[in-house]
Parts: structure tokens; sequence; C-alpha cells
């Protein structure tokens, strides 16, 4: 077996300082002695000299570094860190060299994403299951009652069924939303390239949404370059994003009141925006109105016909556009939602 002196091995050091993974060098006592890039970007605060004890003093880890290096076969620890946000780790941990003590070498894998992924499934799958379970149960026990004490009454039938109805619609709105997501998540790594006017898209919407305004007594304001403005985009995607913010804008705006809808073109960009004069939206929830299935308020959303995931399809359409999206509200002075997306041309201009 061949003895690596790690504290006077430039080699070994200069092959870690060159790994792509996080990894760190411990000394007999635990002192950093070579760090990877990686590893500098992941635990900022360890620095070569430094005792790893110090910057993570978790005690199960301390521990299995301590059997390691005292001859024990190598190990695998988890490692969650709550501040100043939470991070989870995988550390195997290994030792180099023989001796009565050895130096130990660390490898980190951050389970971070992947910790936050797997909660967000989990919670998407019981929120979706929730969001189809309660119109199912109101469906079935309307059959139910239809079969049995009101089997012969024709005036509850006729309303159950007109409520079965808008149940099963509900139903139908909330599968398409969630098809419609995944497969914009599908697509998400190819940035579509077909020139399209958003202009012309903003006044298909409008045109096709005066009806909903006017059951609402609201207001549709259009403002418009009068030359097409074009953007790589998917038509149907953009279509959706715009018929999503401004349904949004009417059934969730003051009655009888105005929605601004505007198109203007930027420095390379063009953006789509639109103004409601509603109750506006206090600022703890516009953080989280993308998420999935989060509402401001729930009964309001479920009144109006909403699944919890159209401002979620509008995020992740933009995204894959490779553009961004603001939202602007204060509480009493309603609410402003603007997709900014690069204009056609200058993506690959630049």
């Amino acid at each position: 077996m061949v003895d690596i002196t790690v504290s006077h091995s430039a080699t070994t050091r200069h092959m870690i300082e060159a790994l792509g993974a996080p990894v760190v060098l411990l000394d007999e006592q635990g002192f950093a002695q070579a760090l990877s890039p990686a590893m500098r970007a992941l635990i900022p605060g360890l620095e070569i000299g430094k005792l790893l004890a110090l910057v993570l003093r978790d005690p199960d880890l301390n521990d299995a570094i301590e059997h390691v290096a005292l001859g024990g076969d190598r190990k695998t620890v988890e490692l969650v860190e709550r501040v100043p946000f939470e991070r989870a780790f995988r550390i195997h941990i290994a030792a180099l060299g023989a001796g009565r003590r050895r130096a130990t070498l660390l490898t980190f894998q951050d389970l971070s994403e992947q910790r936050v992924i797997e909660r967000m499934r989990v919670d998407f799958v019981a929120n979706a299951s929730h969001e189809l379970r309660t119109p199912l149960a109101s469906l079935l026990g309307f059959v139910e009652t239809l079969q049995g004490p009101a089997r012969n009454d024709e005036r509850a039938r006729e309303r159950f069924l007109g409520i079965m109805r808008e149940q099963g619609l509900r139903m139908a709105r909330l599968v398409d939303d969630l098809l419609s997501l995944s497969r914009i998540e599908q697509r998400a790594h190819v940035a579509p390239d077909t020139p399209v006017d958003l202009a012309g898209i903003a006044r298909e919407i409008v045109d096709s949404l005066t009806l909903m305004a006017r059951e609402r007594e609201v207001t549709l304001m259009l403002r418009t370059p009068r030359e097409p403005l074009q953007v790589p985009g998917d038509r149907d995607e953009l279509l959706r994003l715009m018929e999503n913010l401004v349904e949004n804008a009417i059934k969730y705006g003051k009655r009888s009141g105005e929605v601004l809808i505007t198109v203007e073109a930027g420095e390379g960009e063009a953006s789509f925006h639109v103004r409601d004069d509603g109750p506006g939206i206090a600022p703890e929830h516009l953080p989280r109105l993308t998420e999935r299935f989060y509402r401001v308020d729930t009964a309001a959303s479920r009144e109006a016909g909403g699944t919890g995931l159209g401002l979620a399809i509008v995020k992740h359409i933009v995204l894959r556009h490779r553009g961004r999206l603001t939202i602007e509200s204060k509480p009493g002075e309603g609410a402003t939602f603007k997709a900014i997306l690069p204009r056609f041309g200058a993506q690959q201009a630049g």
C-alpha cells in the first residue's frame, strides 16, 4: 500500500482543486487541506486551514469523520441545514493513507433541489387529488339522490342536473389545465422561434372575452402599436397566457370596473401587461401567486371557476419563451401583471 502524506502532497491538492464535484480533503486533525471550486461555492465559510467542525456543527457528521479517521470503514451521512435557509446534503467520507489516525476525503452531494422537487410532487398530487375529490363527491351525492328520494321529483332533478353539470365542467377545466401545464413543462427546454404578432393576439383575446366582461359590466381597454410587434413564440401558448391574465382581471377585479390591456415595444423586448382596478393583493401573497393551486381567496377562486393553476401556466409559458413575469399590487389599488418577452430578431442578433 502506498502511504499518502496529505499535508505535503501538492499533487493530491491539485487533483482535488480540478474536480467538478464538491470535495474537501481534511488532514488527520480535521483541518481543510484542499477544496474543489464547487466545494467553495457550496460552503463559502470553509477555507484552507480551517477546522471543518467549526463550519458544519453537526454531531453525526463529526462523529462519522472521527470514526473513519481512526480506522473505521467509509461512511455516508445525510446533513440538513436549516439556517440561513434549508439545504440537504449527502456526504461520503473515505480515508486516505495509513496510520493510527488518517486523513479523510469528503464528497458532498447537494440534495436540496431534489428534496424541493419531491416535496412539490407530493404537494401537487395531494392538491390535485383534493381539487378533484370535492366535485366528484358532489356528483356522486347527487346521483344517489336522483336514484333514491328524488327519483320522481322533476324540479329537483332539473336543479341537481344543473349543479352536476357545473361540477363536471369544473373537473374538466382542472384536467385541461393539468394537461396544459404538463405539455408546457415537457417543452420547457425548447425555446419557440416562430414569429408571432403580440398585438394581433391581444386584439383576438379582447374580442373573445368581451362577452365575459360585459356580464360583469367590466370595460376592456386595449392599447397596442399600430404595426405588428413580433416575438419568437408558440401562438397557442401566448393565446393561453393572455387569456389567463385577462380572464383573471375580469373575474377578480372590481365589478363594473375597468381592465387595461397594453402591448408595447421596448429595447429588444416586447411586453404585455394587464391592469385591473380591483381590491389588490397583499404583499405576503405576491411571491406565491404563481405556485400551483395557491389562491389568495380559495372560496372566491372556486366560485369564479378557477382551478388554482392559471398563473402557474402563465409563469411556465413565460419561462419557455425566455421571458420574465412581474406582478405589482397594493391592497386597494388593483394589480398589474406584466409578461416581458424578447422581440423577434433580438435573440438571434444577440
